[in-house]
């Protein structure tokens, strides 16, 4: 049963992110929040399937994208979201809604490296796809206590059969 509810979040995402594809290929429209958002909220699941090590990058997702979820209801426009935070000089401050976009442009990244890696990667441990795709997107954004921390957590990553 549980890999039939991974067929399905894979489908949902693959479905979500080639309707983006599709608006963004056609450079008649600017990209819409609202499907930006829902299609950014099916791959939270993803950071679950890497156990406790990534639980805190799950969470952090999930709030960056309910944030633009909530957004969709004011502001159209990725664009237009840009252009207020811009205006209102907020850019760089914790919770602006470009901010929030930023750190789900990341977890979304994370998880186009993670399955880069396992496709490149022998055996079945999640391991060092994970950490070479944490290395490659998030460390350079974090601390030395977070990589540190993260570093620990890669040991108890589920293995892959």
């Amino acid at each position: 049963m549980a890999d039939l509810e991974n067929e399905k979040t894979l489908r949902k995402i693959a479905d979500a992110f080639k309707e983006l594809a599709a608006t963004v290929n056609s450079q008649t429209a600017d990209m819409e929040v609202a499907p930006f958002s829902s299609a950014c909220s099916f791959v939270s699941p993803l950071f679950g399937c890497l156990g406790i090590a990534f639980k805190f990058a799950e969470m952090d997702y999930v709030s960056k994208v309910d944030d633009l979820a909530e957004a969709s209801k004011s502001i159209a426009t990725l664009n237009a979201m840009l252009d207020r935070d811009i205006e209102g000089n907020c850019v760089r401050k914790a919770g602006s809604h470009t901010r929030n976009l930023l750190r789900v442009k990341r977890g979304l990244d994370m998880v186009k490296v993670l399955f880069e890696q396992i496709l490149a990667t022998e055996g079945n441990s999640l391991k060092d796809p994970a950490s070479k795709a944490y290395t490659q997107v998030f460390a350079p954004h974090h601390g030395w206590v977070i990589r540190k921390a993260v570093a620990a957590g890669m040991y108890a990553l589920p293995t892959i059969y």
